[in-house]
């Protein structure tokens, strides 16, 4: 078994010249070759021997993704070390209890969009490091432990079970869970992810979604490591679009909120009905489908996926006529990244997650669950024995949480939603939200959309406008909606059907608590958000929040 930092050894003594990691800083790409890599790695290992850490001690990364965040994650395993990433948009209360429920001997702190804040959490007693970046306060600064220290020259040699990481997953509700994951699993999921998606040597991956996070690391940085794939980094938000366009991505891996996010780009600058008449005509059609993929960055791009939360198949429709095939992937933390999925893409599975990859087994149980058994599932919840036990079956399936059925017709599984997102109305009826949404977001005029309705007579969708809708006069807008609710409830069970549209004027997002960190809706706080509203009943089809 090569681990991930040996594949990185492996490739840097093949090619010590060769581009491994390329950082935008001003505007300005910093490339790091292998051999300048490998020099860099091996030397914070032995700092962090130097700080008094050893074998078997957890260290945090808490920041924006950078090639600091990938060589500090390959230092802390060379050294036999075990990695606890968090999310850069964790709050202090956050932070803090990662930290002390993982019992981190030290933390590198990267880009954050609230260091004081944050750095606030991270106690005085641990040691810190400050990557080269304005950050919070910090005891120790990366390039001054690099300079300082003598490369180490045996690199650890884990055993297969060995711990190698623990992820907090963000969740929803509570306190984030550590989801212990060994060498094995990882390593399986890394090159599963590689064989399936088809990195290459020569191909370029471009890094933004948070390294924190399964789906950047198991299934983007992971697999480029194994696989020699260049990987370039977003230096900020607002030079995406220059950095993408600078990386030239091969492979482009996203989650539904930016595809979505994308597409009302595209919309606000072509409006819906005219962007539908253009790629209606044969060699216009073509021209402006092209101009489209190359404004978004993805002129070179041979593979593109959807993961983290379901995505709406009237999503990956637009973008199939826009020449743009998104093969939807479905995996957990649990299970160490990408588990099923569309790939190679089949355009008569769009709306499903595809199949397993070589060597995961997948179950439907009679309660309608989605289970799973794989090389790639974690090993424990930390110290939560008795959740860890409840997770799994007498035979080694993993309880997923998601309900999921086969859908024959594409011989490929479907999700249909959580077994926790599922309520009742007021007249005794359950609801499956997700299918509702799914169906609702075939308006493009539509942001985001939350169907909820526990108690309620009959569900109501909560909806932020996308940024097409923003300049309509709002009766065009209502007759949009309209229309839309008629045939959304044209395909609905009596007690399923939508009674009202609540127009929220606020986006959601992961600042204002009603998004998780990956970018999934916290349905629990955006009942408790317009519940009190929706209460008060409407007069009309359509209410705009006050």
């Amino acid at each position: 078994m090569l681990t991930t930092h040996q594949a990185f050894l492996n490739w840097s003594g093949k090619n010590p010249d060769r581009e491994f990691l390329l950082q935008p800083v001003q505007g300005v790409f910093n490339v790091i070759t292998y051999r300048e890599a490998e020099d860099q790695v091996r030397r914070m290992a032995a700092a962090l021997f130097g700080l008094g850490l050893a074998p078997g001690d957890k260290v945090a990364i808490l920041g924006k993704n950078s090639a600091e965040w990938v060589l500090a994650d390959l230092a802390i395993a060379m050294a036999g070390m075990v990695s606890v990433p968090i999310y850069p948009t964790a709050n202090a209360d956050t932070v803090s209890y990662i930290l002390g429920h993982s019992e981190a001997s030290a933390v590198f702190v990267g880009k954050l969009d609230d260091p004081d804040t944050v750095g606030k959490a991270i106690p005085q007693t641990l040691p810190s490091i400050a990557f080269p970046y304005p950050t919070a306060e910090c005891q120790y600064q990366w390039q001054d432990l690099i300079n300082n220290a003598e490369a180490i020259a045996a690199p650890n040699e884990p055993q297969e079970e060995d711990v190698m990481t623990i992820l907090y997953t963000s969740g929803s509700t509570g306190r984030p869970k550590g989801v212990v994951i060994s060498y094995r699993a990882f390593v399986y999921s890394c090159n599963a992810t590689r064989k399936t998606i088809g990195f290459e040597e020569q191909g370029r991956t471009f890094s933004y979604l948070p390294l924190a996070h399964i789906v950047e690391r198991g299934c983007v940085v992971g697999p480029s490591i194994f696989a020699g794939t260049r990987i370039y980094f977003n230096e900020s938000l607002k030079s995406f679009q220059h950095d993408m366009k600078t990386a030239r991505p091969t492979g482009f891996v996203s989650v539904p909120r930016l595809w979505v996010k994308f597409q009302s780009s595209v919309h606000s600058q072509i409006p819906p009905r005219k962007l539908r008449i253009l790629l209606a005509i044969p060699i216009v059609g073509r021209l402006v489908a092209r101009k489209i993929r190359n404004n978004l960055g993805l002129k070179y791009c041979d593979v593109c996926s959807s993961g983290s939360a379901p995505i709406s198949p009237h999503t990956l429709q637009w973008y199939h006529k826009i020449g743009v095939d998104i093969g939807e992937g479905w995996g957990m933390s649990e299970t160490s990244g990408l588990s099923c999925g569309n790939f190679p893409f089949q355009s008569n599975r769009l709306g499903t997650i595809g199949v397993p990859l070589e060597g995961t087994e997948l179950q439907i149980s009679e309660e309608g669950e989605l289970l799973i058994r794989s090389p790639g599932l974690f090993t424990a919840y930390y110290k939560q024995p008795e959740l860890t036990q409840e997770a799994f079956t007498d035979d080694g399936f993993f309880r997923t949480g998601d309900k999921a059925n086969w859908d024959e017709k594409s011989k490929a599984y479907k999700i249909t939603g959580r077994v926790k997102d599922i309520f009742k109305s007021a007249k005794g009826k359950y609801i499956a939200p997700l299918p509702i949404e799914s169906r609702l977001s075939s308006n493009p005029l539509f942001e985001q959309v939350c169907v909820i309705g526990s108690g309620l007579p009959a569900p109501i969708a909560v909806v932020v406008l996308s940024d097409a809708a923003q300049h309509l006069p709002k009766s065009s807008v209502e007759e949009s909606f309209l229309a839309t609710l008629v045939d959304t409830n044209a395909h609905l069970e009596s007690h399923e059907r939508i009674s009202n549209f609540f127009i929220a004027k606020e986006e959601w997002t992961t600042e204002n608590g009603l998004l998780t960190p990956t970018l999934k809706v916290k349905r629990d706080e955006i009942e408790a958000r317009y519940l009190s509203a929706i209460s008060q009943g409407f007069s009309d089809k359509i209410a705009w929040e006050e």
